[in-house]
């Protein structure tokens, strides 16, 4: 009997081999075939997508950071257990398309009065078995169980292409954190110089007014210039407490002296050279449109499942061992015994849950079709607006870098007549003001071109695999 029980679940593995799911085709992408940028990118065999996150933050202070934040953040800590608790529910659905063999010992008491027996005499029964077998295992003919295996397993994709999202976000957010931090240390800096400046000046224009030379005119004007510069310099060290703490969030661990920036955000180094490519190539291997293809994959199936509920569902349940009366006699000549029960079931009436769950099904996947192609089209824009930015910004900075060299030029000018009595001290703090606000416009100009580089490589799907 052992052999024919194992016949028989060669053989219905051997049946279970077709879906009812539809087709799965992968919708077209409902974005133009080039960026929606000024100027047409140049297309190279070699992109963003291609290279890994160290070789586009060149930096060593930034990598060791970046380095800590993969090793300890707490996000992607979760996300990595998230596709373990998904390859393990996988598992568990997987298990489904094979039949459970069991082993059962078991033993049997029981009396019946003399009042109902038939001989008028109580009688004590007492059985004892020892079987092999399975219970209920469905003969998948029409491949419900593949089609919910299939959804699980897309569903378990789904879940690592997210975790890869959540650390290239990672990623890119502490390699953005970072340079904020080193903009603000530089704001911080330059707050400090001009307090020193502004309080140098402050006291020439008092010694003159207390030698009944100036005015109080310019000795309020200065005053107002001191106290500006002060409040900017309380107002970015707390600014850079707050980034460090921001850092160490997404580092996960307190950060050692020598990752922390140093030098300024001019001197960061950032590789600059990041080809986009063609749209129909970058999009479709970004993590954030592998889940939600998964997520439509998966959605596909489930139509598999829900088309097999109108057909027969047969279920095998069987066994062989050893029957006896008399536990010291369980395996001796005799005492063989076995069992198989195949059930088939038919649906005939069931209210019409069957044609709604077809129905929650095609609903589903056309959901599934309506996210991939809105994911696609936030890409497809996140990427332009990237691009869009880069176009302009190195413009940017050298407009802000010619407007610093003037304001400076402008200043010393300045001085120099207000030193030869020509010009009075409102000219010289107006030409200090606008060389302030011109500093830090190229602080923010330098910034701004950095975390864009790094946003473009986000955006573009850093270090996807090749699909």
């Amino acid at each position: 009997m052992l052999r024919n029980l194992t016949l028989i679940l060669l053989a219905s593995t051997a049946v279970s081999a077709c879906t009812l799911a539809p087709e799965y085709k992968r919708p077209t992408l409902p974005v133009a075939q080039t960026w929606s940028t000024p100027a047409a990118e140049p297309t190279g065999s070699v992109t963003a997508a291609d290279l890994d996150w160290r070789q586009v933050l060149v930096d060593p202070r930034l990598q060791g950071v970046v380095d800590l934040a993969l090793k300890q953040n707490r996000d992607l800590r979760v996300a990595v257990l998230n596709i373990e608790k998904a390859r393990a529910q996988y598992g568990v659905q997987r298990a489904n398309l094979f039949p459970a063999v069991n082993g059962v010992l078991s033993e049997t008491r029981s009396r019946t009065p003399a009042a109902t027996s038939q001989t008028g005499q109580g009688v004590d029964i007492e059985t004892y078995s020892a079987t092999i077998g399975f219970t209920a295992y469905e003969l998948d003919l029409f491949g419900r169980v593949r089609s919910l295996n299939q959804q699980a397993l897309q569903s378990f994709f789904s879940t690592e292409e997210t975790a890869r999202s959540v650390r290239i976000s990672l990623i890119a957010e502490t390699a953005n954190a970072w340079l904020t931090l080193a903009a603000d240390q530089d704001r911080l800096a330059l707050a400090r110089n001009t307090l020193a400046t502004r309080e140098e000046s402050l006291r020439l224009v008092q010694r003159q007014v207390d030698g009944g030379v100036g005015s109080l005119m310019d000795l309020r004007n200065a005053q107002t210039l001191v106290e500006t510069a002060r409040s900017d310099v309380a107002t970015y060290t707390a600014q850079v407490a707050q980034d460090r703490n921001a850092l160490t969030l997404l580092a996960g661990t307190d950060l050692p002296a020598d990752l922390l920036p140093s030098g300024g955000v001019a001197s960061v180094n950032i590789l600059a050279d990041l080809p986009a490519g063609l749209p129909s190539d970058v999009l479709v291997r970004r993590p954030d449109v592998l889940a939600a293809e998964h997520t439509l994959r998966g959605a596909n199936a489930n139509i598999g499942a829900a088309r097999a509920a109108f057909f027969p569902r047969i279920s095998l349940t069987g066994s062989t061992g050893a029957a006896s009366g008399d536990l010291d006699g369980l395996f001796k000549n005799g005492t063989g015994a076995w069992s198989f029960i195949p059930q088939i079931s038919l649906p005939i009436f069931a209210g019409g849950a069957n044609v709604a769950g077809l129905n929650s099904a095609k609903a589903s996947r056309d959901i599934a079709v309506a996210t991939y192609e809105k994911t696609v089209q936030t890409a497809f824009r996140e990427v332009s607006d990237a691009l869009s930015v880069r176009a302009t910004v190195a413009d940017r900075v050298a407009a802000q870098e010619r407007l610093v060299t003037a304001a400076t030029d402008s200043q010393r000018l300045s001085q120099q007549r207000r030193d030869a009595g020509l010009d009075s001290a409102l000219t010289l703090l107006d030409s200090q003001r606008t060389l302030y606000s011109a500093q830090q416009g190229l602080i923010t100009a330098r910034l701004n071109r950095a975390t864009n580089l790094v946003t473009l490589y986000k955006t573009l799907g850093g270090g996807a695999p090749a699909v």
